[in-house]
This record gives structure tokens, sequence and C-alpha cells, in this order.
């Protein structure tokens, strides 16, 4: 099931703005849940990563609903998202909070990966970079609401009443899939999609990958693991510990990196379909790096800098996704997609688990290694 390039990806752009707003807004609480709750690093890094661990389990299960089901993929997500914020904002005990993370997470894996496999298929149509990173835009302004609703909300609301607000967007989000799933519907009965090249679409059709897609795998999982531990550990507890901020001053730091990348983001893909993909991943790659050396070690200054690079960076985050499809079958998509997002998900759990392991003293050292296997990527992918 495809989607028209001008249409479907108006309509997936809303729906996974939609959804993001509230993922936008628990970075910057999460220092007030950890004082409110009285948890530890290590309980901290458990909550946050816990979202990346869930969409982690569910990118497979939810690639192969996408080939098989999309419009009924894109229905659940907000369903569940609501389900997990609600989940969240009661405030229970460490576990519940925990659940309500891994629900938000699994229902944030059934959007991205039906919205990516959807323009996936479309990727022999106008500007494959451009509305892939369309979709990439349409989510960073949702992180970047998310975040300015929580810096402009009271805090004598408290995090549980701020996550609640930040959840409303999620309403629109499901009346827009009700009506992406018709457009999908009739959408793939004009084309006529056959089921059989469905059906092969499975972990056992999969051939070997090549090394260039082998690459695209490894740069997936370094931004990610750079993001999540930058957005969700390192800039709440540095910013709030170390320079004595409160929730708006982190919020901002935050929005720096968001808003860079908003400006940048169309641009770069606009780039990459006319001088080629590898070339913009090698670029965004070593700026991402840098980004993270000055995020990880520098005073605030340094650090509101690298905030700014890492943004830069995180513009060639959908780009990837477009190498893989170059040397991907139409019927393996969701699969293949499902399989990219595991590492991704999987980086993303680990990013904030390994800060919160490792304490905040040490997260210097684990910033500058990913930064240096930044650099390294960027070096292969110039030579592939």
């Amino acid at each position: 099931m495809s989607v028209r390039p001008v249409a479907g990806t108006v309509v997936l752009c809303l729906v996974v703005f939609s959804g993001t707003v509230c993922v936008g807004a628990f970075g910057p609480l999460l220092p007030e849940i950890g004082r409110a709750q009285g948890f530890a690093d290590w309980q901290l890094g458990v909550l946050a990563g816990s979202f990346g661990f869930a969409r982690m389990a569910a990118d497979l299960p939810a690639g192969a609903l996408a080939t098989r089901r999309l419009g009924a993929a894109l229905i659940l997500a907000p369903v569940l998202l609501l389900a997990g914020m609600l989940v969240l904002a009661s405030g229970g005990p460490f576990p519940v909070l925990v659940l309500g993370r891994l629900l938000t997470g699994l229902a944030h894996t059934l959007v991205m990966v039906s919205s990516l496999t959807a323009v996936l298929q479309d990727h022999d149509g106008p500007r494959p970079s451009m509305r892939l990173n369309l979709l990439e835009f349409a989510g960073m302004l949702g992180v970047l609401g998310g975040l300015a609703l929580v810096g402009l909300l009271p805090e004598r609301w408290g995090w549980s009443r701020t996550l609640l607000v930040a959840s409303v967007p999620v309403v629109p989000s499901l009346v827009a899939t009700l009506a992406l799933r018709r457009l999908l519907s009739a959408q793939a009965a004009s084309r006529g999609v056959a089921a059989a090249a469905v059906r092969v679409a499975g972990p056992r059709a999969a051939r070997a990958l090549p090394p260039i897609v082998r690459l695209m795998f490894a740069l997936g999982v370094v931004m990610a693991l750079a993001w999540s531990a930058v957005g969700q550990f390192i800039i709440p507890l540095r910013g709030t510990r170390e320079f004595g901020l409160d929730r708006a001053g982190v919020s901002s730091l935050l929005s720096l990196a968001q808003l860079v990348d908003l400006i940048v983001l169309l641009p770069v893909g606009w780039v990459a379909d006319r001088i080629g993909r590898p070339r913009v991943l090698a670029t965004v790659a070593t700026v991402m790096g840098i980004g993270l050396l000055a995020v990880g070690l520098g005073p605030l200054p340094i650090l509101a800098l690298g905030c700014a690079l890492l943004g830069f960076g995180m513009a060639g985050w959908m780009l990837p996704l477009g190498v893989i499809r170059e040397h991907t079958e139409v019927s393996r998509l969701g699969w293949r997609t499902g399989a990219y997002r595991v590492g991704v998900d999987g980086a993303i759990f680990l990013g904030p688990l390994v800060c919160g392991v490792l304490g905040e003293a040490h997260t210097p050292y684990f910033m500058v290694l990913v930064g240096v296997a930044s650099f390294v990527i960027a070096g292969r992918i110039v030579r592939a």
C-alpha cells in the first residue's frame, strides 16, 4: 500500500507531528520526576531508556503489520499513545511509570515504521529525500512543540499535569489516521498491490546486506545513541546539576538543537537529491561528532554550541533509509525498515541507560566514544 507523494505525505506529516508533541515534553521533566519520586540515576536511565526498549522490541512486528495492514497500524498508534500518557501521568510507582513509557514507545514505533514504509514505497516519485525529511521535519516540529509547551506551562502544575496537557494533540492524530486509512485503501486498490509479493516479505526472504546498507545501519545506530543520550539524560541532568538551569533553561537548550534541525532539514534533503545522499551523510556525521565532543566536554556556551551542531547533524537522520531503499525490493520494505529501526531504537534505549549506569561523572567519556564513531563512519562513507 502506497501513498501519493503530495496528499499522503501531508497527512502522514500531520500524524507524526501530533504524535511527537508528548515525546518532546518528557525530556525536560525528567529531573522533576526524579526529585518528586526520589529516583536514583539508574532508575532515571531505565525510565528514559524504556521508551527506546519498547521501540526496539516492537520494530519487527510493526514492520510486519505495516506490510500487511498499514492503515490498522497507523490507527492503533494514537490509541496506545494516549493510554501510555495516562499511565505516566498517574504518577504511580517506578514500575507503573516504566509501563507508561513502554506504551508510548510502542505507539511511536507503529506510527514511524508505518509512515516510513508508506513514503518509501513511493520512492520513485519526485524528491524522495525531501519527502523523507518532511516526515522528520514534522516529527522535530512536534518535539519542539512539546519542549516549548513545557517551558511555557507554570511549574506549579507539576510534571504529571504537564504531561496530560502535552497528550492533547494525540486526539487530532487519531482523526487524521482515519482519513489516511481511506486514502491508503484507495491507493492500494488503484495500484493493485500483489498479495503474493507481500507474503514473501519476511525474515526468511532476507538476503545478505550490501556493505553500504550495513554502513547505513551503523550510522543510524550512532545517530540514535547521540540523540537519546544528549536529549534524555546529559542535557537535562548536566544542565540542572552542573549549570543550575531550571525547566525552562533545559527546554531552551534542547529547543536550540531542534530549531537548528528544523532550519537545515529541508535544505539538506534538497541538496541530497541533487548531489547524492552519501556526500551529505558524511558531512552531517562529521558535524555531529564535533557537536558531541562539545556537549560532553564543554562549559555552558560550548555546550550550547554543541547542541546547535548536533541539531545540524541530526538533519541527516532520515537519509540512511533512502540509501537502504535503493538496495531493497518494494516487497521487503516493511521488514527491512523494521530491522533498521531495531538498531536505531535499541540505541535509543541504550543511550540514556548507559549514561545512567556510568553516572554523570563518566558520561563525557561515552560522548567522546560516540563522537569518534561518528568520525569513523563519515570516513568510511567517503571511501565507499
